[in-house]
């Protein structure tokens, strides 16, 4: 029974993304995250264009609150609207814009690239972009772009690496677009860095560490005088 309860959780979960992909497509949408409280379900959306999501006195986002209800995917959800500070290091957000681009017509490669190189330009530490489907002829295949560093398992690989994931329709079929990115200020646990330190300072510190050993070598006497003289 618990282990139905979660699977049925995930696919409400995955109804409501695929609800607020097409219906806030235009304002960037970038992901959610869902939370449970004692009050409802708080569901905390990121967008690129927060002010198209509120409306006009908020009217739309009551409106997307009431079309959730009536859904009854969730229990008393209560909507939350945030802004992305990096667009173009949303994982989300740059998927679904790169499988607009080949919606388009773009060239899988030459699009794949241009969005790989804008990542990094915008200070990522890493980015791999993963295309499969039918991208060149009848049989389908997998074209994969990585650049910089990127982690694929392990613990650091999920709280280090953004994931997104889109679909680009197009007369040959449908196309997966994966895109992972590490940002630049994530904590690399195996990260490291080498400092240089001059010969003066290394003599400088050896001075320094002779005269506090002669110094605790005459405290040492003194005290061992100390004591046979009490004797």
């Amino acid at each position: 029974m618990i282990e139905k309860l979660f699977v049925d959780e995930g696919i409400k979960k995955v109804r409501l993304n695929e609800f607020f992909c097409k219906e806030l497509e235009r304002a960037g949408y970038g992901g959610m995250e869902v939370k449970r409280t004692p009050m409802g379900t708080q569901i905390t959306v990121n967008v690129e264009k927060p002010g198209m999501i509120i409306g006009k006195d908020g009217r739309r986002i009551k409106r997307l609150t009431e079309e959730i209800n009536k859904r009854q995917e969730m229990d008393n959800p209560q909507l939350d609207v945030q802004p992305i500070d990096m667009p173009d290091l949303c994982a989300t957000l740059m998927a679904n814009r790169l499988a607009k681009l080949i919606e388009r017509g773009w060239h899988f490669r030459r699009a794949g690239r241009s969005m790989l190189q804008r990542i990094m330009d915008r200070g990522a530490l890493g980015c791999e972009i993963i295309m499969t489907g039918k991208l060149k002829g009848p049989r389908g295949r997998m074209e994969k772009m990585v650049d910089g560093y990127i982690k694929h398992c392990g613990e650091v690989a999920e709280e280090v690496v953004d994931r997104g994931y889109a679909i680009a329709k197009v007369k040959s079929g449908i196309i997966g677009v994966q895109v992972w990115i590490v940002r630049s200020d994530a904590a690399r646990p195996d990260a490291f860095q080498l400092v240089t330190i001059n010969k003066e300072e290394k003599v400088e510190d050896k001075e320094d560490k002779a005269e506090v050993i002669k110094e605790q070598k005459v405290e040492e006497k003194e005290n061992k005088e100390g004591k046979e003289t009490k004797e």
